[in-house]
């Protein structure tokens, strides 16, 4: 049967995530101008931040009628009683059920976490309550461990998604292309993999940024990628937009029954009110395919 490719742009995206830092969430005056009532945001935790101002952002989220996610990463936690304070509260305060686990990026960790299945096998997640735990998938690796790490770890969270009450799931790193993905996909579902995957999409940057944020993440075949697009100079501060590669997943998850793909997590790297209006232009079905069926172009003003 033929894919209605519209159809299936729209289904992928439906249910969209999206993220904030608080040092951005200080420049946003309401969340409510650019995303729509009950979005799941992300709270990102940056290396030598102070959980005190995560609490405070996922509370402002869901005083103005958005679902809070914090960021909990594992090195930069100092203990495990730590750990359980900036649960209780950012679960007392905001209202927080559904967490995102993280190894985080220090090379030596704080205290006595130096990865995400050590936290959540203190047992507190489930102890407080917690609905929904998020871990990091790399379809692209990781500059911090070897893919047989990665594999063995997603296998140990596969097992202990059946050991916990709460709902778990794979959130990845942002990725440029589809044919990565696909392939990520598809290896790691024949390896035994059965959490549902929400796949990082880049939202809408000038080609410069992209290319400094790839090579901070370490995503290889994304630094390729956007490299080949900056070859001319004058490039570097075209702005990107992720459509032909949401159109060959949103094909990909349409056509196979296979497919471990769940949904997208948007990536605001150009910031959150570009990406939410190009996002949102998709749902409503503003945009046209192009004549190859490769891409497509969103008809707002961004």
């Amino acid at each position: 049967m033929a894919i209605d490719q519209k159809q299936a742009v729209i289904d992928f995206l439906t249910g969209f995530t999206a993220e904030t830092t608080p040092k951005s969430a200080d420049k946003v005056s309401d969340f409510n101008v650019h995303l729509r009532p009950n979005t799941k945001v992300y709270v990102t935790f940056l290396p030598g931040s102070d959980f005190a101002d995560t609490i405070r952002v996922c509370k402002r989220l869901r005083d103005e009628g958005f679902d809070p996610i914090p960021h909990f990463a594992a090195r930069s936690i100092p203990s495990k009683m730590q750990f359980e304070e900036n649960l209780k509260a950012v679960i007392g305060e905001a209202g927080v059920d559904k967490v995102l686990l993280i190894a985080g990026g220090v090379d030596t960790p704080l205290g006595e976490f130096s990865d995400t299945m050590q936290l959540m096998e203190t047992g507190l997640l489930d102890q407080h309550g917690i609905k929904s735990i998020g871990v990091a998938g790399h379809p692209e690796g990781s500059p911090d461990m070897s893919d047989e790490a990665i594999r063995d770890a997603l296998l140990w969270k596969n097992s202990f998604s059946e050991r916990t009450d709460a709902d778990m799931y794979v959130v990845t790193q942002f990725c440029f292309e589809s044919e990565p993905v696909i392939a990520w996909d598809k290896k790691i579902q024949a390896e035994g993999n059965k959490l549902p995957i929400y796949i990082g999409i880049p939202g809408l940057a000038t080609i410069k940024t992209l290319l400094m944020l790839a090579k901070a993440s370490g995503v290889g075949p994304s630094m390729r990628f956007l490299t080949r697009q900056a070859r001319n100079v004058a490039k570097l501060l075209v702005v990107s937009t992720p459509d032909k590669q949401t159109l060959a997943l949103a094909n990909y998850k349409a056509s196979d029954p296979n497919c471990g793909i769940a949904g997208v997590h948007m990536y605001p790297l150009g910031g959150l009110k570009r990406t939410a209006l190009w996002t949102y232009g998709v749902l409503d079905g503003k945009f046209d395919i192009d004549a190859k069926g490769e891409g497509f172009k969103v008809n707002v003003d961004i």
